[in-house]
């Protein structure tokens, strides 16, 4: 548990270096983050009953109940909703992305957060003043385009060190938890697991987010904000030749 903390301290301290002293708090937009991914994990909380009240503007993708309350899925691993990943697929819905309100004020990001375009869009009754803030810091600083690093098509890194050599070094951290073959945690089942190899092949997009922003409802798995695009791509890289069964 103290090396898991170290890596957060470690993780947290970098970020800061990067940001700047003056820079919104890097732990306010991870933690945002983690709220766009999954905020009743994050928040340890029961998914409101039912389904989000916008879901049935769209009848593509037909997932129920507590999916349908999640940033991501909407809005995708990408932030670019119909014009992104979740375009086509199982996961379609015809709702558009967020990563164009980066150019809004904070201010005019939480009247959004609160319902002032959509009164059905109003998710105060759910997430505090705090966890609102912290959801539009990550919207407005946290968001960034990962087509800038992914060949979508492809499902490979646009760009990345062919002898693998640097995203080897960079995942020596992260294997402390995962493995040297990323197979100490399954995220799926027994019948069909789900590694960190499976998940870098099938979903970069999903992976590159939790990299930068780390795991809702999880401590220990901190965000690693602070690697650049290159190293992005070269770490991406080496995870898609981990197994993945």
């Amino acid at each position: 548990m103290l090396a898991k903390r170290g890596l957060m301290v470690l993780a947290f301290g970098l970020l800061l270096g990067v940001l700047g002293q003056n820079a919104p708090d890097p732990w306010r937009i991870q933690r945002g983050g983690q709220l766009y991914d999954h905020w009743i994990k994050a928040k340890g909380v029961e998914a409101p009953a039912g389904d989000h009240p916008l879901w049935a503007l769209q009848n593509t993708n037909t997932r129920k109940g507590t999916d349908t309350w999640r940033c991501k899925e909407c809005h995708g691993w990408d932030y670019l909703g119909k014009d992104g990943a979740y375009g086509s697929g199982s996961h379609f819905t015809g709702f558009a992305g967020v990563l164009q309100v980066r150019d809004k004020s904070l201010e005019e990001i939480l009247a959004l957060l609160k319902g002032s375009k959509n009164p059905k869009h109003d998710f105060s009754p759910y997430l505090s003043q705090e966890d609102l803030e912290d959801l539009a810091l990550f919207l407005k600083y946290g968001t960034w385009d990962p087509r800038t690093a992914v060949d979508y098509k492809a499902k490979k890194p646009l760009k990345a060190n062919p002898d693998l050599a640097q995203g080897r070094s960079i995942y020596r951290v992260c294997a402390s938890c995962h493995g040297e073959e990323g197979k100490n945690i399954n995220f799926g089942t027994e019948e069909a697991p789900e590694y960190v190899g499976t998940l870098a092949k099938d979903n970069p997009q999903e992976i590159l987010h939790k990299i930068r922003i780390g795991q809702p409802g999880n401590f220990v798995m901190p965000g690693f904000s602070f690697l650049s695009l290159d190293q992005l791509q070269d770490l991406l890289a080496y995870l898609q030749t981990l197994p993945s069964k």
